[in-house]
């Protein structure tokens, strides 16, 4: 009896140390498998290059809070003004540039505009990375004290492109939500689970699984040593790391998202409109309506003939119809 009560304990704990250090391993294979970069996606490539750019405003820059320099493009109010600020954030990868058809249109009807490249896109801090989650909340706070300082109580309307869109249901059900007046989705990808996601979104996105979840399972540990690595890449054109990021952080990848679109919708309480392009290849648009409306009923889903994914923020069409929508309901605040 003797004898087990020693044998026991040392066995068991030979037991456990060796699991622990199969884990171990098995998560710094997890961690260290190389991502794959899809290729070229051209219909995304296509609608960038075939934007006119003749009128894009410079980029200029702000402060941000942690002393980073924070880029974006301000297009001023044209004609009679609606008494409105529109704030339009990019989809990933890419920068301001990719929504200027929109935000030329917005200011053309008398909407105050700003475009930001997002923290760790275009000219804004480190490509494909951000310090900590949650910084990208904090930088856009910084560009609405910027705004104020010109038009102190006009309302603002959040819209968001793509992942740009997830971002933006992320902030109206967080606690800055109240910075805003409305949102506009835009073809808005709500996460991994939505049904609106087509395999790899159509394509333009590669995510690291593996490592993913590996990184999930340290940050539970309270581990965050890891979380700079890329784990999600996009089907970018060859050699455009200088205007476009190639791969996002796990952190960047996480903050530039939805927190679960079911969760956010549920907790928004600002009146809320969702457009898609009926021939968007990277989503599924036509679940849209009964993804969203499932969750939060009072949504405005609306979809436009003949548009794609990077349509709804380009094409005359699209960016007609979201314009005059946002100036509408700015004229009517």
């Amino acid at each position: 009896m003797r004898n087990w009560l020693v044998w026991y304990p040392l066995r068991l704990l030979q037991w456990v140390l060796a699991a622990t250090g199969l884990l171990a391993i098995l998560l710094v294979a997890m961690v260290a498998r190389p991502l794959m970069r899809p290729g070229e996606l051209r219909s995304v490539a296509a609608a960038a290059r075939n934007v006119d750019r003749s009128t894009m405003p410079p980029l200029e820059r702000f402060v941000a809070r942690d002393g980073s320099d924070i880029a974006y493009r301000h297009y001023p109010a044209r004609g009679v003004a609606v008494g409105t600020i529109a704030i339009v954030v990019h989809g990933s990868s890419g920068s301001s540039p990719a929504v200027h058809a929109l935000a030329d249109a917005l200011a053309a009807r008398g909407v105050e505009t700003y475009a930001p490249d997002m923290r760790g896109h275009g000219g804004s801090g480190t490509r494909g990375d951000i310090a900590y989650l949650g910084q990208l909340e904090n930088d856009l706070e910084d560009l609405v004290a910027l705004a104020r300082e010109s038009r102190p109580n006009e309302p603002i309307s959040l819209l968001g492109h793509s992942a740009g869109g997830g971002f933006a249901l992320r902030i109206i059900s967080s606690p800055i939500r109240e910075l805003f007046a409305r949102a506009v989705l835009l073809a808005p990808y709500l996460g991994y689970d939505a049904p609106t996601n087509r395999p790899d979104s159509g394509g333009w996105a590669s995510a690291d699984i593996p490592r993913i979840l590996a990184l999930q399972a340290l940050a539970g540990l309270g581990i965050t040593c890891c979380e700079a690595l890329p784990t999600l890449a996009f089907a970018v054109p060859a050699n455009s790391e200088h205007i476009l990021a190639p791969t996002y952080s796990y952190r960047l990848m996480r903050n530039f998202a939805t927190r679960g679109y079911k969760a956010d919708l549920a907790k928004t309480t600002l009146p809320v409109t969702l457009f898609a392009g009926a021939d968007d290849e990277l989503m599924f648009s036509d679940k849209f309506a009964d993804a969203v409306h499932a969750v939060a009923p009072k949504v405005d889903v609306k979809l436009i003939d003949g548009v794609d994914h990077m349509g709804i923020v380009s094409s005359p069409k699209a960016v007609a119809v979201v314009a005059e929508n946002v100036a509408k309901a700015g004229a009517g605040s």
